[in-house]
Order: C-alpha cells, then sequence, then structure tokens
C-alpha cells in the first residue's frame, strides 16, 4: 500500500479541478450585436475555444470557501470531513491551499498545489501528527487524497495549452467534448458536458488505459459575484464503488488574499 495512502482513513477520488462559468449576459438589442453573438456562436463550435471560453467566465483574482465533504463507501458507511480552500492567480497558473478543519483526527492536514502553464503542478502536504511536510512526487499523483474520493491529480490545474480537444457531439443544450492530456497524467481522456448557456461544466467522465475511473457530476449551479458556480460536486470512484459529496459553503471571489499565503512556510506555519 502507498504510503500516502497510509495516512488517511481508509477511502477513495479533479475540478475539482475548478470549472464553474458566468451566464450570458442579457440579450443584445443591436443588429450588430446579434451579429456578434452568431459570429462568436459558430467559432465556439471548436472545442477549444469552448474550454478557453470556460475558463474566461470563471476568471477571478482570487477566491475562498469552506467545504463539507461526504464520503460514501461501498458499504454505505459516512465519514464527513471540512476543509478550508484558498486560491490565488489565474487559471493553470494559480497557488491553492486546502487545509482539514474536521474532524480531529486530521485537522491541521493541509496541501500546497502549485500550478503551472506548462507542466504538472508542485505539491506539498503537511500533517501534524508528524510534523513536517512531504512532497507528492508525480508518480504518487494517482493515489487518493487523504480518504476521499479525489486524487492528488484531480485537486491541480492544468492550462488549455496541456490538453488536446475534440468535439464529440452537439447534444442540443450541451456540448460533449473529449479531452486528452499532452503530459504525464493518470487519464488517458476524458469526456466533458458543457451547458451551451452559460458555459457550465456538469458532467466529467475520467478515463484511464483499463476503462472508465471516475464520474464527476456538478450541481445546485448559483451566480456568485457573476460567476456561475457549483455548489454541490460528487464525485464516484467507479473501481472503490465509493464516493465524495463536496458542498461549498461561504463561497467567495476576489478577497484580499497575499502570495505569501502560498508558500511551503505557510503550510508548516497556519497548523
Amino acid at each position: 500500500m502507498n504510503s500516502i495512502d497510509r495516512c488517511g482513513p481508509t477511502r477513495s477520488m479533479t475540478v475539482a479541478p475548478r470549472w464553474p462559468a458566468l451566464s450570458y449576459v442579457a440579450r443584445w438589442l443591436t443588429v450588430s450585436a446579434i451579429l456578434a453573438m452568431f459570429t462568436f456562436s459558430a467559432s465556439a463550435q471548436d472545442p477549444r475555444q469552448i474550454i478557453e471560453e470556460v475558463q474566461k467566465r470563471t476568471r477571478t483574482n482570487s477566491q475562498r470557501y469552506e467545504g463539507t465533504l461526504e464520503v460514501i463507501g461501498a458499504e454505505n458507511r459516512v465519514a464527513t470531513k471540512r476543509w478550508i480552500f484558498e486560491r490565488i492567480g489565474s487559471f493553470g497558473d494559480s497557488k491553492s491551499m486546502l487545509r482539514f478543519t474536521a474532524p480531529p483526527e486530521v485537522k491541521g492536514v493541509a496541501l500546497l498545489i502549485v500550478n503551472h502553464p506548462d507542466r504538472a503542478s508542485d505539491q506539498w502536504m503537511w500533517r501534524p501528527s508528524i510534523g513536517r511536510d512531504q512532497r507528492i512526487a508525480l508518480q504518487d499523483r494517482s493515489t487518493r487524497f487523504f480518504g476521499t474520493d479525489f486524487s492528488f491529480e484531480d485537486l491541480e490545474e492544468r492550462d488549455v495549452n496541456q490538453y488536446d480537444f475534440k468535439l464529440l457531439a452537439d447534444e442540443g443544450a450541451q456540448w460533449k467534448i473529449e479531452s486528452k492530456p499532452k503530459k504525464s497524467s493518470q487519464y488517458t481522456r476524458s469526456y466533458m458536458w458543457i451547458k451551451k448557456d452559460n458555459y457550465t461544466i456538469t458532467k466529467v467522465e475520467a478515463y484511464d488505459k483499463k476503462g472508465l475511473v471516475r464520474v464527476i457530476d456538478y450541481r445546485d449551479f448559483e451566480q456568485v459575484k457573476g460567476v456561475w458556480t457549483a455548489r454541490t460536486t460528487e464525485v464516484l470512484d467507479v473501481n472503490r464503488k465509493s464516493k465524495t459529496i463536496l458542498k461549498f459553503d461561504k463561497l467567495e471571489y476576489d478577497v484580499p488574499l497575499k502570495p505569501d499565503q502560498f508558500t511551503v512556510e505557510a503550510l508548516r506555519r497556519e497548523s
């Protein structure tokens, strides 16, 4: 068993990575605006442009939320955790830190993620019980993060330039897009469903060489400072038959955060 896996409670699996998006602005009334909208709609059939628009509509200087995670095992045993997540910077070149606040046995455990636009992120985990930080090696990124159904890789951001995209289907209200990583990843491909009206990702299916690994559903969308945000994220680990439900509380965008809050020193200091 992997040493990282042993350090957390027994369990199992991105966004989230982070994919919520803005809604469309009100209908344009002028002829030129209608033509501009038509032109964008046509160009949006390019899958890369669709993903770029998703990221554009979620762009903020910073983000902070408190969240509750319910980890439901194969035998319907439920473990509840709480964490605080903070993030600063542009998509794919950002820094984020999450820290468990409950229950007592995981309180203070934290993860620092430094994302890069041209390569995989750097990650460090802090465990108060042993009083030291641990750098997460690339070969360990597919392991589950501290008793949840998120893997370490799922918690990082990757710029659009790190993927190849293909439009698989136009399903009326949504596009179905395939993404394939250009660089090292536990996944060989992913399928994403994106709503046309507000460019929000509603579902992700992630595959490895053997088949379907994880299914992520985003729901309970609402606008927060103009950003369409999924208040609930459900991650299903297909092999373990367990799932993690993440619910956002006290979500804020563009809050005053400083770069020195996202360092290895801060990871240790705030425990």
